[in-house]
């Protein structure tokens, strides 16, 4: 479940105040593992997400960057111009060891009970809090120096690609089983601009880390991303995690059988009556078929989300089960029955 740990749960609000810091909950080795660890204790979901951030790695490329209880991400010094490109370096791993070490021991606590999912985020998505300098609703900075500046944004756009990769293999080493790209903000480009300045550097990164870890699924998700599935299957990932706003079943048949698709609860049924709960995830479920689908949100666990609604989710998950398929011998069509 996207966002699987966080302010929804009163466990982790406890311990946010006794660590006010998001970035010492989220780059301390002892409190990533506790927090990772608090919604697989409280509901046994089917993996254990290690409790990060997208822009963690930043610093460790040369991007310094702080994160606001109001603001969110902050970066003070944001690069849109040659001169703040000569800021970037190769990323050192060792200043997230952090993460490393946190992936190993979560690999250790659930053994081969749960995978253990890894996440980074896409060149674009990276380089929209990297040039805006903070969160923004209209990315005007961002667009507009794809035409007054493109040179700037290639370059740091490649530079993100080897970091990320490099961090993917990383956390993959360190015990990873599965790793999500988020191109969170992808969805704010118009299609033919998503093909030009996002599409090519996932392309990238997926043909790095398939040559050095081409065991490893890699799961693409894109906020919005109704207008772009055909061009998402297009990267090389194996997933496509489906926003709430695309139809199961559309979706399904816009892809083909040949990749596998993620989602796609809308996050505020969690907020419904929990027997509509249970009939959307049927549906969802059912729509998706039998074959080639993670259960999951459409979005991130919306906060004030009640956790008896997040543990009926799992539960309803675990229970659903399809039927071999009944051939109609009045339709000659197989039927499927969840």
């Amino acid at each position: 479940m996207m966002r699987q740990a966080g302010r929804y749960m009163a466990v982790y609000r406890k311990l946010a105040e006794k660590y006010p810091s998001f970035r010492e909950r989220s780059e301390t080795t002892d409190l990533i593992v506790e927090i990772s660890l608090q919604p697989w204790e409280a509901f046994n979901p089917d993996g254990v997400i290690i409790f990060s951030d997208i822009l963690t790695p930043l610093a460790a490329f040369g991007i310094p960057f702080d994160i606001e209880e109001v603001r969110g991400p902050v970066i003070h010094a944001p690069i849109r111009s040659e001169e703040g490109l000569k800021a970037l370096h190769p990323i050192d791993l060792e200043k997230l060891h952090f993460v490393g070490e946190s992936l190993r021991i979560l690999r250790h606590e659930v053994g081969e009970r749960a995978a253990v999912l890894g996440f980074v985020g896409a060149p674009w998505t990276i380089a929209t809090y990297i040039v805006e300098g903070c969160t923004t609703r209209t990315y005007t900075t961002i667009k507009s120096i794809c035409h007054t500046a493109p040179h700037v944004l290639r370059a740091l756009l490649s530079h993100l690609v080897q970091a990320i990769s490099e961090y993917i293999v990383f956390q993959v080493e360190s015990g990873a089983h599965c790793i999500q790209i988020f191109d969170s903000w992808g969805g704010q480009l118009p299609p033919d601009m998503w093909e030009r300045w996002s599409k090519p550097y996932i392309v990238e990164i997926v043909s790095i880390v398939r040559k050095k870890c081409p065991k490893t699924p890699l799961v693409l998700y894109i906020n919005g991303n109704g207008g772009l599935l055909e061009r998402m299957k297009e990267t090389g990932v194996d997933v496509i995690g489906l926003d709430w706003t695309v139809d199961m079943e559309d979706a399904k048949k816009q892809l083909g059988n040949d990749i596998s698709v993620q989602g796609n609860v809308d996050p505020a049924y969690l907020f419904s009556p929990l027997p509509a709960l249970t009939d959307e995830i049927e549906r969802v479920v059912k729509c998706a078929g039998p074959r080639g689908h993670i259960l999951n949100l459409g979005h991130g666990v919306l906060v004030g989300t009640p956790e008896e609604a997040v543990a009926h989710f799992f539960d309803i998950a675990r229970n659903l089960k399809f039927d071999p398929p009944v051939e109609d011998h009045a339709l000659g069509e197989a039927k499927l029955v969840v």
